[in-house]
């Protein structure tokens, strides 16, 4: 079987690169032939990098990362300024050529939902076009519910299915907002929240890790 997943953030810096190497790592421990891929990295190539690792070496860095700019800002000034604008048609190609070679691949996006790849074009459009279901970090802190919220809605609008959402304990010590945002949200997404990712942690918890795989070859 062939698949693949979305994973997507309430915003930057929400933990979608821990998530998704955790997830990756935790796929293959399993047998499974799961591979990471970050389409586009604007500044560093820290994300990506971490992603080849968690594959185990099955992909190259330019595999894993096939759109790399150096300024780090969003893909569509990004490509203005630095020339090579975006194809996401020939991104999809890509991801769908992964997928025909790997058992699951873990796509983590760029930023948020709604970043600009190109003059028209946001990531949620790239999605689309990829029509995997969407795995949400949701970075647990003050402002997660808001955030949360308008992503969701924002995924719904576009057409796409949210299949799980995963808070990602961002500070080691949790505060008000982090110990009752998983109950708010839980009760207004029903069904949808499989877990939490604690500050700091090198697993998952296996009710994330089999929603997800099951997510993943539907």
């Amino acid at each position: 079987m062939r698949g693949g997943i979305v994973v997507t953030g309430t915003d930057t810096g929400c933990g979608k690169t821990w998530f998704s190497w955790l997830l990756v790592k935790a796929l293959r421990a399993k047998g499974v032939d799961a591979v990471g891929w970050k389409p586009m990295c604007c500044g560093d190539r820290e994300d990506a990098y971490a992603l080849e690792d968690a594959s185990d070496g099955r992909l190259t860095i330019d595999e894993v990362n096939p759109i790399w700019y150096r300024t780090p800002i969003a893909p569509f000034p990004a490509s203005e300024l630095e020339g090579g604008a975006l194809g996401l048609a020939t991104l999809v190609a890509l991801g769908q050529g992964l997928q025909e070679r790997h058992e699951i691949v873990i796509c983590e996006g760029v930023g948020g939902w709604e970043v600009p790849l190109t003059a028209k074009e946001n990531f949620s459009d790239f999605a689309r076009m990829l029509d995997w279901p969407i795995a949400l970090v949701i970075g647990n802190r003050l402002g997660a519910l808001n955030h949360t919220f308008l992503t969701v809605d924002a995924i719904e609008r576009k057409g796409c299915r949210l299949q799980a959402a995963v808070l990602n304990q961002v500070i080691e010590e949790q505060d008000v907002a982090g110990v009752t945002n998983r109950g708010v949200i839980e009760q207004r997404l029903p069904g949808k929240v499989v877990g939490e990712v604690m500050h700091g942690a090198e697993v998952l918890e296996s009710e994330i890790l089999a929603s997800l795989e099951a997510t993943g070859r539907d």
